[in-house]
């Protein structure tokens, strides 16, 4: 059902590879609400996923591009807001890839330089991401930037690997080009702290079954679907949420304010 919340806006979506994407769900719900949209994933991660049906069935462009590569971003964006015809009014970074936890290496036995690949990969690209759109002036007024996080960010999930001090960084990230994008128009930029969630990238940490079964007996409402996730990212893109910025939002049925559930006790 859609209520025309995104009627007119521009936007771009990073990281859709399947159907089980968060990123794959929050495009659909962009086009539903009357968005136009332009979709884009690295290069490698296209060989791997259907991003180029689902751009098919959005009309949607889909550029390449490593969010690594500056180059890459300057064309993207580019390309985004000509194709588009104007500026953005939303984005969504989805992205995130540790070399450690594919390689099965635990995390007192990390690959340094691999650490850094994931440091880039997963959180300095936002930060590239932002000072290209801040530096092209590229977001309309009052635009909404997101970013996809994990409570992993402020507590011990020892199988989550340096993923955590990734998306410890890209929320610091939010909090300080937030401040710079408020004041320079009015664009507020967030993250959203999602449940864990039946992915391609979550469901290859291991455990991740057994953790995914305890949080959602630990969260009275059980564990967000990505469906869900994606209404709450159209809610964050659109002008009912004007004044929402530099903040961190839990979007996990309740596990994050969560000291024990009977219901784990009993299982």
């Amino acid at each position: 059902m859609s209520n025309n919340l995104l009627a007119g806006k521009r936007g771009i979506i990073f990281g859709a590879l399947d159907e089980q994407s968060i990123a794959w769900k929050v495009a659909e719900r962009c086009v539903e609400e009357g968005a136009k949209i332009t979709l884009t994933n690295a290069p490698v991660a296209m060989r791997f996923g259907k991003i180029f049906e689902l751009g098919k069935a959005l009309d949607a462009e889909v550029i390449p591009a490593d969010a690594t590569s500056q180059e890459d971003m300057d064309s993207l964006i580019d390309k985004s807001v000509e194709l588009l015809g104007g500026k953005l009014d939303f984005v969504l970074h989805s992205i995130g890839m540790s070399m450690n936890v594919r390689k099965g290496r635990a995390y007192t036995d990390l690959n340094y330089d691999w650490m850094l690949k994931t440091f880039d990969i997963s959180a300095v690209s936002f930060h590239r991401l932002m000072q290209t759109l801040y530096k092209k002036d590229a977001m309309n007024d009052w635009g909404s930037i997101m970013a996809l996080t994990y409570i992993a960010a402020q507590r011990t999930f020892p199988d989550y690997n340096e993923m955590a001090e990734s998306k410890a960084l890209l929320e610091s990230f939010a909090r300080s080009f937030g401040y710079h994008f408020g004041k320079k128009n009015k664009v507020r930029v967030n993250t959203i702290s999602q449940s864990p969630t039946w992915t391609t990238a979550g469901s290859g940490i291991s455990g991740f079954k057994e953790f995914f079964d305890y949080a959602d007996k630990m969260s009275p409402l059980g564990n967000a679907p990505a469906e869900n996730c994606a209404d709450f990212c159209v809610t964050m893109f659109s002008d009912l949420t004007k004044h929402i910025t530099m903040q961190n939002l839990y979007h996990d049925g309740g596990f994050s304010n969560m000291g024990m559930s009977p219901d784990v006790l009993e299982g």
